[in-house]
């Protein structure tokens, strides 16, 4: 039984439709990417599989349990966190205090603790007390990854951990994933940086126009296989 399961998975904003049945897997300890160009899904499906969008229950399942139609909250309680794009901090509390909001509605013992974060990024125990909207993009990047740690989720959603941010930095972050994944989380990571992803990843799903054009290990796709998938396939005239 996998980890999480999409089983034809659609959603709508309003009349406009974002997915068109996608099915993916990630098995316990595994690390997805989801690739794919601008508008082409990926942020709706971490939307969908964090329970911001709601669907119906069966399209979503967790430990063998259907959530496609639970609110975030409940979501998060079963044990998925999220990453979101754009950071989302608190400017009004400090860095500390952002990463505790992470545990709040999901209290468990586990590898990750305000101590553990601090390991994992230093820079934030020396900024503890910093406003968090004060820090750098990476540092900030890196408090919201610590936010979604203190949860002990058994599966961290990512979306566009790397977006904006300069190459020294998202080394940096990219040097952390190694380090989650031996805490046992299972990750979801969606990338534009298809280099970056192909790295990190056990498997790739690429997304076009809200459908899966493409799945497959990294060793396994070929650069024309993933250009197509991610672009389209241009006919010969």
């Amino acid at each position: 039984m996998a980890l999480l399961e999409t089983r034809n998975l659609t959603a709508f904003y309003g009349d406009f439709q974002a997915l068109f049945g996608v099915d993916i897997r990630v098995e316990e300890g595994e690390t997805i990417a989801i690739i794919g160009a601008n508008g082409a899904g990926k942020t709706t499906l971490m939307r969908s599989l964090s329970g911001v969008l709601k669907n119906v229950p069966d399209a979503i399942t967790f430990e063998g349990q259907a959530i496609g139609d639970l609110p975030a909250d409940a979501v998060m309680t079963r044990g998925i966190a999220m990453v979101p794009e754009g950071r989302k901090l608190f400017p009004s509390l400090s860095v500390e205090e952002n990463l505790m909001i992470g545990s709040y509605g999901r209290q468990i013992k586990g590898a990750w603790s305000l101590d553990a974060v601090y390991k994992l990024f230093p820079v934030l125990q020396e900024r503890r007390n910093n406003p968090g909207t004060a820090l750098s993009g990476g540092q900030q990047q890196m408090v919201a990854i610590g936010r979604a740690l203190m949860s002990n989720p058994r599966l961290l959603l990512c979306d566009e951990i790397s977006l904006g941010l300069a190459p020294v930095v998202i080394k940096d972050i990219y040097a952390a994933i190694p380090r989650i994944k031996a805490s046992g989380a299972s990750m979801v990571i969606v990338e534009q940086d298809i280099g970056q992803a192909l790295k990190v990843a056990d498997r790739v799903y690429c997304m076009m126009e809200g459908r899966i054009t493409l799945s497959g290990t990294p060793e396994a796709l070929s650069r024309e296989a993933i250009h197509d998938a991610y672009f389209g396939k241009v006919e010969a005239a």
